[in-house]
């Protein structure tokens, strides 16, 4: 019986938050109240209330009560990253499949969005990358921060954290530790050149084009390695 019950609050109180009756901010009433309100008891809404604080739609604040969080699509969409660095070594395949759906769209938009500073430190991300090609824990870290950046230059919130979700610093450098050679690195700092001509001319469909061939490319070694 809890479980159910426990479902038809967490559904009533998400229905409260987009309805409006509780917005972005606002503070819930206390517990009773809000059991009362739910029609269930205290448990029940304490269950509930707990899940979607698990979820970053409610903030709980000892002493002080309880809030709708800001409900930004970067918080909310926080769980993707960590279910990609739990998921299974066989998944690897999937993930870069959904990252070579929204990588592509998201290069585009950034080439129509992108300012000239945003150009500039993905340039020099670029150049650090390349520089530290000998430190495998660096390249890894510094060509995460050149795909988030772009997508943030995307203009495109909702889809930025989606795309940093699947493609995690964490997923990548299990990635790299499977295909790591000289000619993996090589290419990949090939292909971020033309990425990064792409959005220097502001050319919406090279740089898809250009994403597009690069998570190819890491497709490519994966599937080499998993053959191995």
């Amino acid at each position: 019986m809890g479980a159910p019950l426990t479902d038809a609050a967490i559904q009533k109180l998400r229905e409260m938050i987009i309805s409006g009756r509780y917005p972005s901010g606002a503070r819930l009433p206390p517990e009773a109240e809000l059991a009362a309100e739910l029609g269930l008891s205290r448990n029940t809404a304490r269950e509930a209330v707990r899940a979607l604080s698990s979820a970053r739609v409610l903030d709980v604040r000892r002493g002080d009560g309880t809030y709708v969080t800001s409900l930004r699509p970067e918080l909310l969409l926080e769980g993707i990253a960590f279910a990609v660095e739990v998921m299974h070594e066989e998944s690897g395949l999937e993930l870069l499949e959904v990252r070579r759906i929204l990588e592509p769209a998201a290069t585009a938009l950034a080439a129509a969005n992108i300012t000239p500073v945003a150009l500039s430190d993905l340039q020099k991300t670029l150049e650090t990358m390349q520089q530290s090609s000998s430190d495998l824990e660096e390249f890894v870290r510094h060509d995460a921060e050149f795909h988030a950046q772009i997508a943030a230059a995307s203009n495109n919130q909702t889809l930025a954290s989606m795309l940093n979700g699947v493609s995690s610093h964490a997923f990548r450098a299990r990635v790299w530790q499977g295909i790591i050679d000289t000619e993996a690195i090589a290419r990949t700092i090939f292909e971020h050149h033309r990425i990064m001509d792409a959005l220097n001319n502001r050319d919406a469909e090279l740089a898809r084009a250009a994403a597009l061939a690069h998570v190819a490319t890491t497709e490519e070694f994966m599937r080499r390695m998993l053959t191995k």
